[in-house]
């Protein structure tokens, strides 16, 4: 028999995390790494585990995620999306709760784009009068 694996997509600013979950005793890896030393802040790992922490699932589930674009904040933020959207195929009645705590909203916010005749996004040329 098959042993049950879950898949899910996470995404946050340039980050795009895909996440496998199956039952198993809580083991985290991250692009083939170890959660604690692909992430070295605590609020990172934080932040992962919210999802987790909320639903009484953390030693339930062993993760596995490939996380690639952005920084590390981002790709954290992926993760977590990502394993709020596996959490919700793997048990439906957890979405009210996911949801009330905004991990299954996708951040929207991204990067402005660079405009012409400026130096950056928002930035204008110093105004010369004379």
């Amino acid at each position: 028999m098959a042993q049950e694996l879950y898949h899910a997509v996470g995404k946050r600013k340039r980050a795009i995390a895909r996440i496998w979950m199956r039952p198993g005793r809580g083991l985290i890896t991250i692009n083939n790494k170890p959660m604690n030393e692909y992430l070295t802040r605590d609020s990172d790992q934080a932040t992962i585990m919210g999802p987790l922490k909320l639903t009484d699932t953390l030693a339930r589930y062993d993760i596995a995620a490939n996380v690639r674009g952005g920084g590390v904040a981002g790709q954290a933020g992926a993760i977590r999306h990502g394993i709020s959207r596996a959490l919700v195929s793997i048990n439906p009645d957890l979405r009210s709760p996911l949801k009330k705590a905004e991990f299954l909203t996708r951040d929207p916010r991204i990067k402005e784009r660079k405009k012409y005749g400026q130096p950056g996004a928002r930035k204008r040329f110093q105004y010369s009068k004379r």
